[in-house]
Protein backbone atom coordinates (compact mmCIF):
# COMPACT_ATOMS: atom_id res chain seq x y z
CA UNK A 1 0.00 0.00 0.00
CA UNK A 2 1.63 3.43 -1.20
CA UNK A 3 0.44 6.32 1.35
CA UNK A 4 1.46 9.37 -0.14
CA UNK A 5 2.15 12.37 2.47
CA UNK A 6 -0.77 15.27 3.06
CA UNK A 7 0.73 18.70 3.19
CA UNK A 8 3.77 20.62 2.91
CA UNK A 9 4.09 22.87 5.52
CA UNK A 10 2.56 26.17 5.21
CA UNK A 11 0.87 24.82 1.74
CA UNK A 12 -2.82 22.76 1.10
CA UNK A 13 -2.20 19.52 -0.92
CA UNK A 14 -4.55 19.22 -3.54
CA UNK A 15 -5.84 16.32 -5.63
CA UNK A 16 -7.33 16.89 -8.84
CA UNK A 17 -9.54 13.92 -9.58
CA UNK A 18 -9.73 14.09 -13.70
CA UNK A 19 -7.22 14.41 -16.32
CA UNK A 20 -9.50 15.54 -19.27
CA UNK A 21 -10.04 19.41 -19.91
CA UNK A 22 -11.67 20.82 -16.28
CA UNK A 23 -8.98 19.23 -14.64
CA UNK A 24 -5.81 20.05 -16.05
CA UNK A 25 -7.13 23.35 -16.53
CA UNK A 26 -7.24 23.30 -12.24
CA UNK A 27 -4.57 21.69 -12.11
CA UNK A 28 -2.48 24.72 -14.56
CA UNK A 29 -4.08 27.62 -12.71
CA UNK A 30 -3.67 26.06 -9.18
CA UNK A 31 0.26 26.32 -10.54
CA UNK A 32 -0.17 29.42 -11.60
CA UNK A 33 -1.55 30.55 -8.45
CA UNK A 34 1.70 29.51 -6.56
CA UNK A 35 0.34 25.87 -5.04
CA UNK A 36 3.30 23.16 -5.31
CA UNK A 37 1.74 20.30 -3.76
CA UNK A 38 -0.31 19.32 -6.81
CA UNK A 39 -0.83 16.37 -8.24
CA UNK A 40 -4.21 15.19 -10.76
CA UNK A 41 -5.06 11.70 -10.96
CA UNK A 42 -6.56 10.01 -14.44
CA UNK A 43 -8.20 6.74 -14.28
CA UNK A 44 -7.44 5.84 -17.98
CA UNK A 45 -3.64 4.58 -18.70
CA UNK A 46 -1.17 6.86 -20.60
CA UNK A 47 -1.51 4.82 -23.20
CA UNK A 48 -5.13 4.95 -24.16
CA UNK A 49 -5.97 7.27 -26.95
CA UNK A 50 -8.45 9.71 -26.77
CA UNK A 51 -10.29 11.92 -29.17
CA UNK A 52 -13.15 14.18 -29.53
CA UNK A 53 -15.21 16.60 -31.36
CA UNK A 54 -15.69 20.23 -31.57
CA UNK A 55 -15.90 22.40 -28.21
CA UNK A 56 -17.44 26.18 -28.47
CA UNK A 57 -15.07 27.73 -26.40
CA UNK A 58 -16.11 31.30 -25.24
CA UNK A 59 -14.04 34.47 -24.44
CA UNK A 60 -13.92 34.52 -20.61
CA UNK A 61 -13.06 31.35 -21.06
CA UNK A 62 -11.00 31.62 -23.90
CA UNK A 63 -8.50 34.83 -21.56
CA UNK A 64 -8.36 32.21 -18.78
CA UNK A 65 -6.30 29.96 -21.22
CA UNK A 66 -4.61 32.47 -22.45
CA UNK A 67 -3.32 33.64 -18.90
CA UNK A 68 -2.10 30.12 -18.83
CA UNK A 69 0.33 30.71 -22.29
CA UNK A 70 -2.36 29.13 -24.67
CA UNK A 71 -2.94 31.47 -27.60
CA UNK A 72 -5.89 31.26 -29.61
CA UNK A 73 -3.73 30.56 -32.77
CA UNK A 74 -3.02 27.40 -30.68
CA UNK A 75 -6.55 26.28 -30.50
CA UNK A 76 -8.63 27.86 -32.90
CA UNK A 77 -8.02 26.74 -36.64
CA UNK A 78 -10.37 28.67 -38.35
CA UNK A 79 -11.75 32.12 -36.70
CA UNK A 80 -15.31 32.56 -37.80
CA UNK A 81 -17.93 33.33 -34.90
CA UNK A 82 -20.66 33.07 -36.79
CA UNK A 83 -23.31 30.72 -37.05
CA UNK A 84 -25.72 30.06 -39.92
CA UNK A 85 -28.78 28.44 -38.43
CA UNK A 86 -31.29 27.12 -41.57
CA UNK A 87 -34.11 24.63 -41.97
CA UNK A 88 -34.42 22.10 -44.47
CA UNK A 89 -37.23 22.14 -47.08
CA UNK A 90 -37.06 18.86 -49.50
CA UNK A 91 -33.49 18.78 -48.99
CA UNK A 92 -32.95 22.29 -49.56
CA UNK A 93 -31.17 24.76 -46.69
CA UNK A 94 -33.98 27.61 -46.19
CA UNK A 95 -34.90 30.78 -44.12
CA UNK A 96 -30.84 30.97 -42.85
CA UNK A 97 -30.56 33.11 -40.19
CA UNK A 98 -26.76 33.91 -38.87
CA UNK A 99 -25.61 34.86 -35.54
CA UNK A 100 -22.30 35.78 -33.92
CA UNK A 101 -21.52 33.65 -31.18
CA UNK A 102 -19.52 34.88 -28.49
CA UNK A 103 -16.35 33.02 -28.55
CA UNK A 104 -14.43 30.74 -30.90
CA UNK A 105 -14.22 26.96 -32.14
CA UNK A 106 -11.94 24.05 -31.04
CA UNK A 107 -11.71 20.50 -30.88
CA UNK A 108 -11.34 18.10 -27.75
CA UNK A 109 -8.36 16.76 -29.31
CA UNK A 110 -6.58 20.31 -29.86
CA UNK A 111 -7.65 21.65 -26.43
CA UNK A 112 -6.57 18.70 -24.27
CA UNK A 113 -3.26 18.54 -26.19
CA UNK A 114 -2.89 22.24 -25.25
CA UNK A 115 -3.27 21.74 -21.69
CA UNK A 116 -1.38 18.69 -20.90
CA UNK A 117 1.52 19.47 -22.54
CA UNK A 118 1.94 22.38 -20.21
CA UNK A 119 1.46 20.09 -16.69
CA UNK A 120 4.41 18.98 -15.31
CA UNK A 121 4.62 15.20 -15.84
CA UNK A 122 5.61 15.07 -11.87
CA UNK A 123 2.04 16.05 -10.69
CA UNK A 124 0.54 13.24 -13.25
CA UNK A 125 -0.96 10.08 -12.28
CA UNK A 126 -2.49 8.21 -14.91
CA UNK A 127 -3.82 4.52 -14.46
CA UNK A 128 -5.25 5.76 -11.14
CA UNK A 129 -9.22 5.43 -10.67
CA UNK A 130 -11.09 6.68 -7.65
CA UNK A 131 -13.13 4.18 -6.04
CA UNK A 132 -13.94 5.90 -2.56
CA UNK A 133 -12.33 8.41 -0.45
CA UNK A 134 -12.95 8.94 3.33
CA UNK A 135 -11.57 10.70 6.09
CA UNK A 136 -8.41 9.85 7.60
CA UNK A 137 -6.72 12.12 10.47
CA UNK A 138 -9.18 14.86 9.14
CA UNK A 139 -8.22 15.10 5.95
CA UNK A 140 -9.83 13.40 2.82
CA UNK A 141 -7.81 9.99 1.75
CA UNK A 142 -8.50 9.17 -1.77
CA UNK A 143 -8.87 5.03 -2.38
CA UNK A 144 -7.78 3.96 -6.25
CA UNK A 145 -8.39 1.01 -7.85
CA UNK A 146 -5.02 -0.15 -8.01
CA UNK A 147 -4.33 0.01 -4.36
CA UNK A 148 -2.95 2.97 -3.46
CA UNK A 149 -4.11 5.60 -1.51
CA UNK A 150 -3.51 9.69 -1.40
CA UNK A 151 -3.91 11.98 1.70
CA UNK A 152 -5.40 15.54 0.67
CA UNK A 153 -6.83 18.88 2.08
CA UNK A 154 -8.59 19.87 -0.89
CA UNK A 155 -10.20 17.37 -3.40
CA UNK A 156 -11.06 18.70 -6.59
CA UNK A 157 -13.26 16.35 -8.65
CA UNK A 158 -13.27 17.07 -12.13
CA UNK A 159 -13.75 13.75 -13.36
CA UNK A 160 -16.57 13.90 -16.11
CA UNK A 161 -20.01 13.50 -16.76
CA UNK A 162 -19.39 9.58 -15.26
CA UNK A 163 -17.99 11.35 -11.82
CA UNK A 164 -17.21 9.49 -9.23
CA UNK A 165 -16.75 12.27 -7.02
CA UNK A 166 -20.55 13.22 -7.59
CA UNK A 167 -21.43 9.34 -6.97
CA UNK A 168 -19.44 9.95 -2.91
CA UNK A 169 -20.41 13.72 -2.81
CA UNK A 170 -24.30 13.83 -3.79
CA UNK A 171 -25.33 10.53 -4.49
CA UNK A 172 -29.08 11.39 -4.92
CA UNK A 173 -28.58 13.07 -8.00
CA UNK A 174 -28.13 10.18 -11.09
CA UNK A 175 -27.94 10.78 -14.56
CA UNK A 176 -31.30 10.18 -17.04
CA UNK A 177 -31.32 9.33 -20.54
CA UNK A 178 -33.07 12.79 -22.36
CA UNK A 179 -34.34 10.33 -24.90
CA UNK A 180 -31.94 11.23 -28.21
CA UNK A 181 -28.55 10.64 -29.36
CA UNK A 182 -25.45 12.97 -30.68
CA UNK A 183 -24.24 11.13 -33.72
CA UNK A 184 -20.80 12.67 -34.59
CA UNK A 185 -18.05 12.03 -36.53
CA UNK A 186 -15.42 14.02 -38.90
CA UNK A 187 -15.37 13.79 -42.52
CA UNK A 188 -12.73 14.56 -44.96
CA UNK A 189 -13.61 18.32 -46.48
CA UNK A 190 -12.87 17.35 -49.94
CA UNK A 191 -14.12 20.22 -52.23
CA UNK A 192 -16.35 21.52 -49.74
CA UNK A 193 -15.60 25.36 -48.73
CA UNK A 194 -17.47 25.49 -45.28
CA UNK A 195 -16.04 28.55 -42.80
CA UNK A 196 -18.20 28.62 -40.41
CA UNK A 197 -20.46 26.65 -38.48
CA UNK A 198 -24.09 25.39 -39.68
CA UNK A 199 -26.71 24.28 -38.33
CA UNK A 200 -29.97 22.60 -39.73
CA UNK A 201 -32.75 21.76 -38.67
CA UNK A 202 -35.08 19.52 -41.31
CA UNK A 203 -37.74 19.32 -38.75
CA UNK A 204 -38.91 18.46 -35.06
CA UNK A 205 -36.73 15.61 -33.73
CA UNK A 206 -33.62 16.09 -35.64
CA UNK A 207 -31.03 18.63 -35.55
CA UNK A 208 -27.90 18.73 -37.87
CA UNK A 209 -24.92 20.46 -36.87
CA UNK A 210 -21.32 20.72 -39.14
CA UNK A 211 -18.03 22.95 -38.44
CA UNK A 212 -14.71 23.35 -39.76
CA UNK A 213 -11.99 21.74 -37.84
CA UNK A 214 -8.10 20.98 -38.88
CA UNK A 215 -9.17 17.21 -40.00
CA UNK A 216 -12.20 18.14 -42.14
CA UNK A 217 -16.06 18.16 -41.18
CA UNK A 218 -17.01 17.67 -37.88
CA UNK A 219 -20.69 16.97 -37.81
CA UNK A 220 -23.13 15.76 -34.92
CA UNK A 221 -26.34 14.69 -35.78
CA UNK A 222 -29.14 14.68 -33.01
CA UNK A 223 -31.52 12.22 -33.81
CA UNK A 224 -34.51 10.70 -30.98
CA UNK A 225 -34.01 7.16 -29.79
CA UNK A 226 -35.58 4.87 -27.48
CA UNK A 227 -33.49 3.33 -24.74
CA UNK A 228 -34.15 0.25 -26.78
CA UNK A 229 -32.57 1.55 -29.64
CA UNK A 230 -29.34 2.51 -28.22
CA UNK A 231 -28.69 -0.64 -26.87
CA UNK A 232 -29.42 -2.14 -30.13
CA UNK A 233 -27.16 0.76 -31.85
CA UNK A 234 -24.58 0.88 -29.32
CA UNK A 235 -24.52 -2.55 -26.75
CA UNK A 236 -25.30 -1.09 -23.89
CA UNK A 237 -27.35 1.28 -21.63
CA UNK A 238 -27.47 5.02 -22.28
CA UNK A 239 -26.00 5.30 -18.47
CA UNK A 240 -23.94 1.97 -18.57
CA UNK A 241 -21.85 3.49 -22.20
CA UNK A 242 -22.07 7.29 -21.72
CA UNK A 243 -19.81 7.55 -24.59
CA UNK A 244 -20.25 5.23 -27.47
CA UNK A 245 -16.64 4.63 -29.24
CA UNK A 246 -16.14 3.47 -32.32
CA UNK A 247 -15.69 0.31 -31.31
CA UNK A 248 -19.25 0.15 -29.83
CA UNK A 249 -20.91 1.64 -33.03
CA UNK A 250 -22.95 -1.20 -35.37
CA UNK A 251 -23.62 -1.41 -38.45
CA UNK A 252 -26.99 -0.99 -37.64
CA UNK A 253 -25.92 2.20 -36.29
CA UNK A 254 -24.24 3.34 -39.04
CA UNK A 255 -27.14 2.62 -41.33
CA UNK A 256 -29.54 4.20 -38.87
CA UNK A 257 -28.22 7.75 -39.07
CA UNK A 258 -27.29 7.18 -42.82
CA UNK A 259 -31.03 7.08 -44.03
CA UNK A 260 -31.79 9.50 -41.66
CA UNK A 261 -29.43 11.45 -43.48
CA UNK A 262 -30.40 10.49 -46.66
CA UNK A 263 -34.12 11.44 -46.98
CA UNK A 264 -33.02 14.81 -44.18
CA UNK A 265 -30.74 16.53 -45.12
CA UNK A 266 -29.12 18.24 -48.27
CA UNK A 267 -27.29 15.86 -50.75
CA UNK A 268 -24.30 17.47 -49.76
CA UNK A 269 -24.30 16.96 -46.16
CA UNK A 270 -25.82 13.30 -46.53
CA UNK A 271 -22.71 12.32 -48.79
CA UNK A 272 -20.60 13.52 -46.09
CA UNK A 273 -22.17 11.35 -43.59
CA UNK A 274 -22.12 8.72 -45.53
CA UNK A 275 -18.91 8.62 -46.54
CA UNK A 276 -17.32 8.82 -42.45
CA UNK A 277 -15.95 6.23 -41.54
CA UNK A 278 -15.14 6.32 -38.02
CA UNK A 279 -18.20 7.55 -36.02
CA UNK A 280 -19.03 7.73 -31.98
CA UNK A 281 -21.69 8.45 -30.28
CA UNK A 282 -23.30 10.41 -27.00
CA UNK A 283 -26.21 9.61 -25.36
CA UNK A 284 -27.50 13.00 -24.36
CA UNK A 285 -28.47 12.83 -20.32
CA UNK A 286 -30.20 15.10 -17.85
CA UNK A 287 -29.63 15.70 -13.85
CA UNK A 288 -30.92 17.46 -11.44
CA UNK A 289 -29.62 20.83 -10.42
CA UNK A 290 -27.31 20.81 -8.36
CA UNK A 291 -27.52 22.32 -4.69
CA UNK A 292 -24.22 22.48 -3.89
CA UNK A 293 -20.52 22.33 -5.10
CA UNK A 294 -18.04 22.38 -1.78
CA UNK A 295 -18.35 19.50 0.68
CA UNK A 296 -16.19 19.44 4.03
CA UNK A 297 -14.33 16.23 4.61
CA UNK A 298 -13.03 16.60 8.49
CA UNK A 299 -10.86 19.41 8.35
CA UNK A 300 -10.37 19.34 4.93
CA UNK A 301 -12.71 20.04 1.88
CA UNK A 302 -14.05 18.50 -1.50
CA UNK A 303 -15.82 20.10 -4.50
CA UNK A 304 -17.26 18.92 -7.89
CA UNK A 305 -16.71 21.41 -11.03
CA UNK A 306 -17.67 21.00 -14.58
CA UNK A 307 -19.49 18.04 -15.59
CA UNK A 308 -18.75 16.47 -12.27
CA UNK A 309 -20.88 18.79 -10.65
CA UNK A 310 -23.37 19.57 -13.47
CA UNK A 311 -23.37 17.79 -16.78
CA UNK A 312 -25.49 19.56 -19.91
CA UNK A 313 -26.77 19.41 -22.95
CA UNK A 314 -24.51 20.19 -25.29
CA UNK A 315 -27.03 22.48 -27.01
CA UNK A 316 -25.93 24.90 -24.08
CA UNK A 317 -22.31 25.36 -25.74
CA UNK A 318 -21.46 25.49 -21.63
CA UNK A 319 -20.00 22.37 -20.75
CA UNK A 320 -16.52 23.32 -21.15
CA UNK A 321 -16.86 26.61 -20.08
CA UNK A 322 -18.31 26.51 -16.73
CA UNK A 323 -15.83 23.82 -15.99
CA UNK A 324 -12.75 26.24 -17.31
CA UNK A 325 -14.68 29.35 -15.40
CA UNK A 326 -15.11 27.55 -11.93
CA UNK A 327 -11.61 26.21 -12.03
CA UNK A 328 -10.45 29.82 -12.36
CA UNK A 329 -12.39 30.76 -9.68
CA UNK A 330 -11.29 27.77 -7.44
CA UNK A 331 -7.55 28.88 -8.03
CA UNK A 332 -8.70 32.81 -6.97
CA UNK A 333 -10.46 31.50 -3.72
CA UNK A 334 -7.77 28.80 -2.73
CA UNK A 335 -4.98 31.68 -3.56
CA UNK A 336 -7.02 34.12 -1.06
CA UNK A 337 -6.63 31.69 1.78
CA UNK A 338 -3.23 30.60 1.16
CA UNK A 339 -1.71 34.10 0.53
CA UNK A 340 -4.02 36.49 2.49
CA UNK A 341 -4.89 33.94 5.17
CA UNK A 342 -8.46 33.83 4.41
CA UNK A 343 -11.19 31.45 5.72
CA UNK A 344 -10.89 28.52 3.84
CA UNK A 345 -14.32 27.26 3.96
CA UNK A 346 -15.35 31.23 3.44
CA UNK A 347 -13.48 31.39 0.54
CA UNK A 348 -14.87 27.96 -0.93
CA UNK A 349 -18.83 29.59 0.27
CA UNK A 350 -17.83 32.83 -1.93
CA UNK A 351 -16.79 30.72 -4.91
CA UNK A 352 -19.70 28.39 -4.59
CA UNK A 353 -22.22 31.27 -4.19
CA UNK A 354 -20.62 32.78 -7.36
CA UNK A 355 -20.48 30.05 -9.82
CA UNK A 356 -23.55 27.58 -8.55
CA UNK A 357 -26.21 29.81 -10.01
CA UNK A 358 -24.43 29.94 -13.70
CA UNK A 359 -24.50 25.84 -13.50
CA UNK A 360 -27.90 25.75 -12.59
CA UNK A 361 -29.01 27.42 -14.93
CA UNK A 362 -27.37 25.74 -18.01
CA UNK A 363 -28.58 22.17 -16.62
CA UNK A 364 -32.47 24.07 -16.79
CA UNK A 365 -31.53 25.50 -20.14
CA UNK A 366 -30.58 22.18 -22.01
CA UNK A 367 -34.57 20.56 -21.57
CA UNK A 368 -35.67 24.49 -22.77
CA UNK A 369 -33.55 24.01 -25.91
CA UNK A 370 -34.46 20.33 -26.66
CA UNK A 371 -37.96 20.69 -26.06
CA UNK A 372 -38.12 23.64 -28.57
CA UNK A 373 -36.39 21.66 -31.33
CA UNK A 374 -38.44 18.17 -30.65
CA UNK A 375 -35.74 16.66 -28.97
CA UNK A 376 -35.34 14.32 -25.95
CA UNK A 377 -38.20 12.81 -23.36
CA UNK A 378 -41.90 12.49 -24.49
CA UNK A 379 -40.91 12.63 -27.98
CA UNK A 380 -38.03 9.47 -28.25
CA UNK A 381 -38.37 7.10 -30.97
CA UNK A 382 -40.57 9.88 -32.48
CA UNK A 383 -39.25 11.53 -36.19
CA UNK A 384 -41.44 13.71 -38.73
CA UNK A 385 -42.85 11.57 -41.08
CA UNK A 386 -40.48 11.49 -44.12
CA UNK A 387 -37.56 10.02 -41.92
CA UNK A 388 -40.23 7.66 -40.34
CA UNK A 389 -41.57 6.47 -43.77
CA UNK A 390 -37.94 6.17 -45.16
CA UNK A 391 -36.36 3.95 -41.64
Amino acid sequence: MNVALCSTIGQPRIAVVGGSLTGPVAALLLLQAGFDDVAVYEAAPAAVPRGGGLIGVEHCSLDILERLGIEQSELVAYPSELIVRMSVQDRCPANAVTYVYPGRNTTWTLLHQAVTCRLPRRIVHTGHQVTGMDEVARRPMLHFANGQQAAADVVVFADGRASIGRRLLDPGRRLRYAGYVAHRGTAAAGDVQQPDFLRMEPCPGVQFNIAPVPEGLDWTFYLNASVQEYVDWFGALPHQRLFALPQHVSERARAAVDAHAAVLLPPQQAALVEATTVRMAVPVMDIDPPRQMVWPVGDGHAVLLGDALAPVRPHTARGANNGIEQAAGLAVALRQHHRYGADLAGALNGWQRRHLPAAVAAVRLGPVIGGRLGLGTGTAGWMCDTARAAV
